[in-house]
């Protein structure tokens, strides 16, 4: 066999590989979603959820409402927004070639922290509910949701506005989130130093990533944004393996890298925003996530991208199920959850450094 043929034979044994645990990862985010509809504080056989399923939206029993007005919302929006999370951090490490370029780490979430606290406090939009229970209730949610989506926009619009002014560097980018996340902070900080307490207990419950709030408007919204994200990040994916070489030589090979580097960002930060506007802050998804699946696939973009959104929704319906479930009656939030898984990976990352990233 000559050199050629090899070489072709094992490129084809390198992708079948990876399609076969692209396909393996789509089977198991089915089994995740179908295991976390049955299980809860009233568990629903699989049986009965697929009649349930089969009879469609209105049905009159307990299980009906259940299955349809709560069960199912909760695991698509765990789904769409734990792919779009861990997705953008994908896309974000890639564009930027550094292995700590995430969502939370470049301030876009804390931006969402600062919007939604901003409506609660001065619009009005949260309130505490007092009777048998005492909650939360957003008077208007999709306030809150729209100045955090604006807010998370506007920092990413501020980070790409001077990278272009000082050229789209990825150091430029890393440092300018950085210090929008320090200021969206301190403004969050400052705005619950003067909230009442009501309007308090209001932002830190917002803080509280928590899919459970995710409504099928919600998911529908996500998914419309998320899916022409990954077309369009899957169709750039040559160009993001070009920048792992380096900018000079991505240049030579015909990548406009500033033109690739701005929009990659953009996408990202755009389905980002639209995922922690819904649903409060989720950190370490988009951090871990990337290099859980660079360790096992490599960091060929083609495959790293598409996987890396499966593994996002994999995590966020495991970490969910687990929240509503190992503390019944009471239910975590899941953005706890993901915190304390991500945060030991993330001190490891820091540790390991770029021996780790270049892997």
């Amino acid at each position: 066999m000559g050199e050629h043929e090899r070489v072709e034979r094992d490129y084809r044994s390198y992708v079948v590989t990876r399609r076969s645990v692209l396909g393996l990862l789509v089977g198991l985010v089915v089994v995740a979603a179908s295991f976390a509809i049955v299980v809860g504080p009233t568990n629903v056989s699989i049986n009965d959820v697929l009649r349930i399923l089969l009879a469609g939206p209105g049905g009159e029993s307990v299980a009906s409402t259940i299955v349809w007005n709560i069960r199912l919302p909760r695991v698509l929006g765990a789904a769409v927004i734990g792919a779009s999370l861990a997705l953008s951090g994908a896309v974000m490490q890639s564009v930027l070639n550094n292995p700590l370029g995430s969502p939370y780490t470049l301030g876009i979430s804390q931006a969402a922290m600062f919007g939604a606290a901003a409506a609660i406090v001065f619009l009005g939009a949260g309130s505490i509910t007092v009777g048998e229970t005492l909650g939360v209730i957003f008077v208007n949610p999709y306030v809150v949701t729209t100045v955090a989506f604006l807010t998370s926009l506007s920092s990413a619009g501020v980070i790409l506005a001077l990278a272009k002014y000082r050229g789209a560097s990825p150091e430029t980018m890393i440092l300018t989130g950085i210090a929008m996340g320090s200021l969206f902070t301190a403004g969050t900080t400052a705005i619950q130093y003067v909230a009442s307490q009501s309007d308090l207990a209001s932002i830190v419950f917002w803080s509280f990533g928590d899919v459970g709030r995710a409504t099928w408007q919600d998911v529908a919204i996500v998914s419309a944004v998320l899916v022409p994200t990954v077309i369009y990040v899957l169709r750039h994916s040559w160009a993001y393996n070009a920048l792992d070489a380096g900018d000079e030589t991505a240049r030579s090979v015909g990548v406009d890298v500033e033109s690739v580097r701005n929009r990659g960002m953009l996408v990202a930060s755009l389905v980002t925003a639209l995922s922690v506007a819904f649903v409060g802050i989720i950190g370490f998804v988009g951090l871990v996530v990337p290099h859980v699946v660079r360790k096992l696939l490599g960091n060929n973009k083609a495959f790293l991208l598409p996987a890396s959104a499966l593994v996002g929704a994999l995590l966020l319906l495991v970490a969910d199920t687990a929240a509503r479930t190992v503390f019944s009656p009471s239910v975590l939030p899941v953005g706890i959850v993901t915190s304390f898984v991500g945060a030991p990976f993330f001190i490891y990352l820091v540790v390991r450094g770029k021996e780790y990233w270049k892997r």
